[in-house]
């Protein structure tokens, strides 16, 4: 499984999905779009949304968008 979250210096909900991946001991990737602002498009393309945090859950060949911290949709993809 990899996992991708598309993130911001001034985020809360980011820090809260950080620290929950690390309490499961779930390794994760960061782009900060903060220091990388050309990353945006990508993060829109993915997700549709001008909101942070986007996270990409790659596992067994599908890909998970998530929008936001949001526990009911990210749970089940990182058990």
């Amino acid at each position: 499984m990899k996992i991708t979250i598309y993130t911001t210096n001034t985020c809360a909900y980011c820090s809260q999905l950080k620290a929950w991946l690390t309490r499961k001991d779930v390794e994760y990737t960061t782009i900060n779009l903060s220091e990388h602002p050309e990353k945006q498009q990508e993060a829109f393309a993915l997700s549709g949304a001008l909101t942070v945090p986007v996270t990409l859950i790659e596992k067994e060949n599908k890909r998970e968008v998530v929008i936001g911290f949001n526990l009911a949709k990210l749970a089940p993809l990182v058990s």
